[in-house]
């Protein structure tokens, strides 16, 4: 009998029973399955919840009205009828207003599955029809994106594919400085799908090989390791400044390592005068930091001693850089790294995004998978992800963007397919309204998330469970076969038979589909995936086979990594692709563009938001709001998994037990949240394990605003109508999600409606 197993971004999984009895377990070797699996088969089964059939919003229907987008009642329809719509709309925009008027918005996460992959389909079929206006980087790492080019010559990819292995830094380092911590709730989760879990592994091997680790995070909670740990409980957003006083102490006591300095790195002599206070008149000390950091002094000239006698590893969390200024604490931990000399040796020197995903430090081979070919763009507009509400809003309107003047385009059309922006955008009642502008809304939806129930025209699509696929991540050691487990839902039908109808219907069927069926497709990748592993050494079984056994594991898979290491050995042979040659820490070409909000160098700015301003409020708190651990951002949040970890049907609001007890708020209580921005509830959950002055609220709870006595709250605990949207700077646009102040009150008000698992209205 056929193994049965299935895969997606949090973890590979054996299937066993049928229908009702239907399960899902951990694969033998995976250290630490993910639980979010848990709530998998009930939220794709949840028929309140599933979009069961083609349906169109009244008012678009009745007169083309998009005022009423953010609440309407939808039509059910058929196949035909909405096809046809979708098709008509994209014809009639592409003739009246060029393809650059279609912005497709499709996110990427839905599947693990190499050829279900809803971005690809999408994008796939634009093309065909003449283009498209894209974006560009992620919501997780954009300021990273924008950056690391500019100061260490390789793009995001490359950095992290190239990141010093976690088997190297268990084996070899003594002090680990993790600046954001290293979570377990992100390290359970990976773009492209993951076979096993090891971050928490290696970090308790490291622990179990002497390495002390000291861990500066708002929460305690943020450090998934077990070996001796020293948590500093950092004011949110201040990290760059406490790597400047490091720094300066390091440099104070001359323990900097001026050769490595010297030979690797760009610009350090016009970076020490800004460190030793000579250029600006503020010396980066510790005292000076404390007081912006609320770190004591003390504390940080041991650390900085610890860290200058220790084989040490400088780690940074991709949520630092989710904050105003976000580029700074990337190049400054670089920075600080490259002063202690430890690059380019094994398991010390810089490493970010550790634990951020799961296969950053994975010690495996890299092995450059096929996809599915989108084709070829023939619209060139593109705009920094997190910029939409500022596109819709502001069409024609010019912005900066890495070193680049450029404009908004003008959106009729927006396409989206496999993802939620009213999860993961900043500022949700603001792009509410931006999304009353375009004239068309059409979303491909497993669920009524509030992203279709703002659609003019929602699809039913099929879930990864509903469908056969091939999990095949360049960064996993392991191929899975993604058997279908289930009936699809309704009238639910497969991105791609959505595309290929529609590319029927405008002309385009044999660009889109060359003759082949979605099965076509999968053999076809598995067959240029045998080429890949010829040319790495190995081969792959037939087609039928390994759907037969489920799983095939690459051969002779391990494989150590050293970031830097090959210019270190040699500079002069191996220079980076920066403007020097070298590690910049300063960037000549960053200061050419003359930019208030990221200089030359790194530096210390102060947040739009943060709690160190003039005149902030008194009762202001610090809202953090990162990956849940019962979920994937908002996927399955309808699932029995998510719904148990909620606190009076919402989301969590961790909050310190002196913060709760001076407002009144106990344990389980509903409370509050609040700024100029907008309002949500949540459920208190009282800790030691948080900064007094922070509070943390995942996101990821589907967003569902309802209006209480006459004021309109979201009743979920969705942290994102609180948060700014606004880029971290004109270099990279990236969005700062971490950065917002709230007040946090007891609720007294009546009790709220439902949270929005159920089904949409429907006439």
């Amino acid at each position: 009998m056929a193994k049965r197993f299935t895969a997606a971004h949090w973890g590979t999984y054996r299937v066993s029973g049928e229908g009702a009895s239907l399960r899902l377990e951990g694969i033998e070797d995976d250290p630490a399955p993910s639980k979010i699996a848990d709530g998998w088969i009930d939220a794709v089964t949840d028929e309140k919840a599933r979009v069961l059939k083609p349906a169109i919003r009244k008012g678009w229907l009745e007169n083309r009205s998009t005022a009423d987008r953010c609440d309407d009642r939808f039509v059910e329809t058929d196949w035909d009828t909405a096809l046809d719509l979708v098709s008509a709309e994209l014809g009639r925009v592409r003739n009246d207003h060029g393809n650059e008027a279609i912005f497709a918005g499709s996110y990427g996460w839905a599947s693990a599955g190499r050829f279900h992959h809803a971005q690809s389909q999408l994008r796939r079929f634009l093309n065909t029809i003449g283009g498209f206006t894209a974006s560009r980087n992620t919501y997780s790492h954009a300021a990273a994106e924008v950056l690391l080019p500019h100061i260490v010559g390789m793009p995001h990819r490359g950095f992290q594919d190239n990141m010093t292995s976690l088997a190297l830094v268990a084996e070899h380092c003594e002090l680990l400085v993790a600046f954001g911590g290293i979570s377990a709730n992100t390290a359970q989760v990976t773009s492209s799908g993951t076979s096993t879990h090891e971050v928490e592994h290696w970090m308790h091997e490291a622990g179990r090989n002497g390495m002390a680790a000291v861990s500066i995070s708002p929460r305690r909670p943020d450090f998934c390791g077990t070996g001796p740990t020293e948590w500093l409980s950092i004011r949110p957003n201040t990290d760059t400044a406490l790597m400047l006083a490091l720094a300066h102490e390091i440099h104070r006591n001359d323990w900097h390592d001026r050769e490595f300095l010297n030979r690797y790195c760009h610009g350090w002599e016009t970076f020490e005068p800004y460190l030793t206070g000579a250029s600006d008149g503020v010396e980066k000390t510790a005292q000076w930091a404390a007081g912006i950091c609320d770190v004591e002094a003390d504390t940080i000239v041991r650390l900085a001693a610890r860290m200058a006698q220790s084989k040490t590893m400088v780690s940074v969390a991709w949520s630092l850089q989710r904050g105003d200024h976000g580029e700074q604490p990337i190049w400054m931990g670089l920075t600080l790294a490259a002063m202690l000399g430890q690059i380019g040796r094994p398991g010390t020197g810089f490493g970010f995004g550790y634990g951020s995903t799961t296969p950053v430090g994975r010690p495996k081979k890299l092995i450059s998978w096929p996809s599915v070919p989108q084709g070829q763009n023939p619209v060139s507009e593109t705009i920094p992800v997190a910029r939409i509400a500022d596109m819709l809003l502001h069409p024609g309107a010019a912005y900066r963007y890495d070193g680049e003047r450029r404009t908004y385009p003008d959106i009729r059309l927006v396409y989206w397919a496999g993802g939620n922006p009213f999860h993961h955008h900043q500022d949700l009642y603001r792009l509410e309204e931006a999304w009353t502008r375009p004239e068309t809304v059409v979303v491909n939806e497993q669920w009524w998330t509030a992203t279709a129930r703002r659609a003019d025209i929602v699809l039913p699509a099929t879930s990864p469970l509903e469908r056969t696929d091939i999990m095949m991540n360049r960064r996993d050691p392991r191929l899975v076969w993604m058997d279908r487990l289930l009936e699809p839902m309704g009238e639910a039908r497969d991105d791609h038979d959505i595309f290929r109808a529609l590319a029927e219907r405008l002309g385009t069927l044999t660009e889109f589909a060359e003759g082949k069926s979605k099965e076509d497709w999968i053999c076809q990748l598995w067959l240029e995936a045998g080429e890949v592993a010829r040319r790495n050494g190995f081969e792959l079984p037939d087609f039928e086979t390994f759907c037969e056994s489920g799983i095939f594991e690459c051969p002779d898979s391990d494989e150590n990594r050293i970031q830097l290491e090959a210019f270190v050995k040699d500079p002069a042979g191996a220079p980076l692709q920066t403007a020097s040659g070298k590690i910049e820490i300063v960037s000549d070409r960053i200061g050419s563009f003359r930019l208030k909000d990221c200089p030359a160098h790194p530096q210390w700015m102060e947040p739009v938001e943060w709690l160190g301003q003039d005149a902030v409020a008194e009762d202001a708190l610090h809202l953090v709001s990162g990956q849940p651990a019962s979920r994937l951002h908002g996927q399955l949040d309808n699932g029995s998994h998510s719904r148990s970890q909620k606190v009076g049907g919402c989301e969590a609001l961790y909050i310190h037990p002196d913060t709760a007890g001076k407002r009144g708020i106990t344990d389980h209580d509903l409370v509050c949240l609040s700024n100029a921005r907008g309002k949500c509830l949540a459920g208190a959950v009282l800790t030691d394990d948080i900064r007094p002055d922070t509070v943390a609220l995942a996101a990821g709870a589907w967003f569902n605003p309802q209006t209480i006595d006459g004021e309109r709250i979201e009743v979920a605990g969705n942290p994102n109508v609180l948060t700014i949207d606004k880029g971290c700077s004109e270099l990279s646009q990236g969005n700062i999600a971490h950065t917002s102040l709230v007040s946090v009150k007891k609720w007294d008000g009546p009790e709220p409606p439902a949270c929005a698992w159920t089904k949409t209205q429907l006439s």
